[in-house]
């Protein structure tokens, strides 16, 4: 295939061959109608401004060889065949300037589809691309937040090289996104070694608290897989706390016109940090609250809060009142 630089001196050359041949050929027939292949090859540069010069140019050089064989005349098959020669020419232009607009649009909804993949699961980001409300409109609804954080990051890492430590997170966040999209969550934001999910936004659905919890206990068990493989290396095992709340958010774009960020807001956000938090005071793998555990029961899913085991009432950083926690206490410290 001819590069994409030089497809424009083609074409410029072809113009001109077409030109001379059109202009002194003894030929009675529109060889002006060549020139949509000249046309053609400046739609394969991917512009549209290469279609419309080489469209304009084309058809002036029609113009100018019809005048220079004929003159002026208003009768016979000369004007005839210039103006099937110049609607052709126009007609691929047409088709040549739409067809790039359906390949650009192909091309901006792939580059939607991909940015989504990064924080929604294939099935949501397949409605997403279907919808038109678009993601930005703020809303107000039940969704649950997961947090999840890599215990004593600073020290696992302070003996690793840059890359290694680079490569390791990549690997933790690849796991652990896996597992949100796994159970139809999305990816609120990475935290450098953790992340924020939701489930329920932008899409929700009958089992948002059930898909949660399954989804921070999968989480522990890829994490028991993860060190039981990298262990038999040598590796110190790496420890996560899950936190998961349930309540009301606000899902909205938040910052300035220079960078906006799709998010969600509220108190709910806040008590689901503060409960990943509190896993270390309880050296528990995973605490959710009584609100994740009543929406449970409300999904039907009640036979699945038997995982989770009665950590009482506890005073968290921010709040005066006590919140309910249930958990899954660490079986090795």
């Amino acid at each position: 295939m001819l590069r994409s630089s030089l497809l424009p001196y083609v074409a410029a050359a072809l113009a001109v061959g077409i030109f001379i041949f059109d202009t002194i050929s003894p030929l009675q027939f529109a060889v002006a109608v060549l020139y949509v292949v000249v046309v053609l090859i400046a739609a394969s540069c991917g512009r549209r401004r290469d279609v419309l010069i080489a469209a304009v140019g084309c058809a002036a050089l029609t113009l100018l060889s019809f005048l220079l064989e004929h003159g002026f005349p208003l009768h016979g098959t000369a004007p005839a065949r210039c103006v099937v020669s110049l609607a052709a020419i126009g007609i691929t232009t047409l088709l040549a300037l739409k067809n790039l607009s359906a390949i650009e649009q192909l091309r901006e909804t792939e580059r939607q589809r991909a940015n989504l993949a990064r924080f929604f699961s294939p099935q949501v980001v397949d409605q997403l691309v279907g919808i038109d409300t678009p993601l930005s409109v703020a809303r107000y609804q039940a969704a649950a937040v997961l947090f999840v954080d890599m215990i004593g990051f600073t020290a696992y890492c302070s003996r690793m090289a840059p890359d290694a430590v680079i490569a390791m997170l990549r690997e933790l966040l690849a796991l652990l996104s896996e597992s949100v999209f796994a159970h139809n969550g999305a990816i609120d934001k990475f935290l450098g070694d953790g992340l924020m999910a939701v489930f329920g936004l932008p899409i929700p659905s009958r089992l948002d608290a059930t898909n949660a919890a399954r989804c921070a206990l999968d989480i522990q068990q890829s994490m028991d897989r993860w060190n039981e493989r990298y262990q038999r290396s040598g590796a110190v095992a790496i420890r996560v706390a899950v936190g998961v709340h349930y309540g009301d958010v606000v899902q909205g774009d938040i910052g300035s016109d220079k960078r906006l960020e799709l998010t969600v807001l509220g108190d709910t956000v806040n008590v689901a940090r503060r409960v990943e938090a509190y896993c270390r005071a309880l050296d528990a793998a995973v605490l959710v609250t009584g609100a994740l555990i009543d929406a449970l029961s409300a999904e039907s899913s009640g036979g699945l809060t038997g995982a989770f085991s009665d950590q009482g009432h506890h005073v968290l950083r921010g709040h005066t009142e006590p919140i309910h926690l249930f958990g899954v206490i660490r079986s090795v410290a």
